[in-house]
């Protein structure tokens, strides 16, 4: 009976003890070197940073207990649907197998590679993706190809529960798109509608609402496209029918809450902000059920007109022999944690080499802030100083600099130019895109284009910039409401490099990172003034102000 027993219990650990141990040395660098951002979340748990943004609205991410737990119930269908398939086969040997091993340490492998270069950029969503994989492969090291199948669209739809900001830029565009459809109708309809960046308002002032990220589709998308994967899965076997579910949410989430943004606009204005603040609080759930309506509409439609072709029947796992010997099962463990070990050396450096970074412009005596604007430009400006708010302090992380000053001529004080540098600290989200501050503070952009600043003395540099064309729009005394236009110009400075675009900064940042172990400092530096006058009066006077700051704060660009 004990040799019956031990025969039993050995291919049992076999597959199970190389798998706990990689677990275990996966849940040890996932704990204590998941995050290296610690500007919002001060922790270092990957589990944390993502889990705590579930509970937090601010955060927008409290569908992710959602998300996990159709998860699990996913997880747990396919399991039954594939114990049934295997139970209807006779005679077959578990699907422990060779492929399914290799694939197993290649994901884990693969996926603390993938966390690694999260961590040395500050991409805590990649480490996010990197833990999925490192999941699947320990599912399937554990319960060979069935786990591993049943695992697969679990672990996939896992990832929207991925903090909302992840989908930071197409959510800005789709936010602004829903403003400027649902605007443009409601003036067909005959309501005159004032638009500043993402703030709508009445005339008359009977209204004022801001179209937050919730309330134009960025936080509902996530929830939606998730939604709609999740029909496509439990509705159709080819993949080609479930993608095409998931890619109608975005036009579908568009109309949905392009009808939100009308409906609140005319009931304010057929009866007072009162009304638009209900039909607010209640069209976010007919949002859902519009698209939802139209998801199952497709299938229906796909299903009558035999588009879905079933994608053939799934692969059918042949009988396959366990491993041959207790080492070539210990194998992976043994990689995987070495790999880890690896890891956590080199996060550890990482770390070290955040201790003391350089900045890219001149610094304050005591080393946190930018150096201070000069107060008087010769005889022509003065300097009034503007605030930091204590909402910005409040949401950039603590090591953050700012140095701002407002310029106002003395020979007109009707132009001003309002100059603002943002240093950040040792974490990269000190410094955001600067189209999503503007819009979210009322500005509306209506044109880029490229610019080079002249650098005062030094004839053969000068400072890429871009530059925005942004507007307000007031009500007028007279009735309807006029344009206020304004020209905004910014550009980051790092250690000997001036860029003139987000996409730049963050490339050079990684590259600084993975190829020189070196964290700088960047700074945002931000201009803006009236354009009333045109634009290139306004460019001359963000050149005239630029000429008598710029040595106060930024070295001469590299020629």
């Amino acid at each position: 009976m004990t040799d019956s027993v031990a025969r039993n219990l050995r291919p049992v650990c076999v597959r199970w003890l190389p798998a706990l141990v990689c677990a275990v040395a996966g849940f040890t660098i996932f704990q204590f070197f998941g995050n290296a951002t610690l500007g919002y979340i001060r922790t270092r748990s990957l589990f944390w940073w993502w889990g705590s943004q579930w509970f937090d609205p601010a955060a927008e991410s409290e569908h992710g207990l959602l998300i996990l737990g159709i998860s699990l119930w996913l997880f747990w269908r396919n399991l039954r649907a594939g114990g049934r398939e295997q139970g209807a086969k006779s005679g077959e040997q578990s699907d422990v197998s060779g492929e399914a091993g290799g694939a197993a340490w290649a994901a884990m492998l693969g996926g603390l590679a993938l966390h690694l270069l999260g961590y040395a950029v500050q991409q805590t969503r990649l480490s996010i993706g990197a833990l999925l994989l490192f999941t699947w492969g320990v599912s399937a090291l554990a319960g060979g190809r069935s786990v591993a199948r049943a695992a697969a669209f679990p672990l996939v739809f896992l990832g929207f529960a991925i903090p909302l900001d992840v989908l930071d830029t197409l959510g800005f565009y789709l936010r602004l798109g829903v403003i400027d459809v649902a605007i443009g109708a409601a003036r067909a309809l005959g309501f005159e509608v004032v638009r500043n960046g993402t703030q709508l308002s009445s005339l008359h002032g009977g209204y004022q609402y801001d179209v937050a990220a919730a309330c134009s589709g960025v936080r509902s998308l996530l929830a939606l496209a998730a939604l709609s994967l999740l029909v496509g899965y439990l509705s159709f076997r080819a993949w080609w029918a479930r993608v095409l579910l998931l890619a109608l949410c975005i036009p579908y989430a568009f109309l949905a809450n392009v009808a939100r943004i009308v409906a609140i606009v005319v009931a304010a204005e057929w009866l007072g902000q009162t009304a638009g603040t209900t039909v607010h609080a209640w069209f976010g759930f007919l949002v859902f059920v519009i698209v939802l309506a139209l998801q199952f509409a497709t299938v229906t439609v796909l299903r009558k007109w035999r588009l879905e072709t079933g994608g053939g029947q799934r692969e059918e796992t042949a009988g396959l022999r366990p491993p041959a010997s207790h080492l070539r099962a210990a194998l992976p463990a043994v990689l995987v944690v070495i790999a880890a070990a690896l890891v956590a050396v080199v996060a550890r450096r990482i770390d070290a080499a955040q201790v003391s970074p350089d900045a890219g412009v001149y610094l304050s005596g005591d080393g946190h802030d930018p150096a201070p604007l000069p107060a008087m430009l010769g005889v022509d400006w003065i300097g009034q100083d503007v605030p930091v708010s204590a909402m910005e302090r409040a949401i950039l992380p603590p090591d953050t600099g700012y140095s701002r000053m407002n310029y106002i001529s003395l020979q007109d004080r009707s132009q001003q130019v309002f100059v603002s540098i943002v240093l950040s600290g040792r974490d990269r989200t000190s410094i955001h895109r600067p189209e999503l501050c503007l819009a979210g503070q009322g500005w509306t952009i209506r044109g880029r284009m490229g610019h080079r600043f002249g650098y005062p003395g030094a004839a053969q540099a000068s400072i890429p910039a871009t530059v925005l064309r942004v507007q307000r729009e007031i009500a007028s005394p007279r009735g309807g409401h006029r344009k206020v236009p304004s020209l905004v110009a910014y550009w980051f400075v790092g250690r000997g490099r001036v860029v003139a675009t987000h996409w730049e900064r963050m490339g050079w940042s990684i590259l600084d990172r993975l190829r020189h172990w070196q964290n700088h400092r960047w700074a945002y530096v931000l201009v803006q003034t009236g354009a009333g006058d045109g634009d290139a009066a306004a460019l001359a006077r963000l050149q005239a102000v630029l000429d008598q700051t710029l040595p106060a704060f930024e070295p001469p660009p590299p020629e």
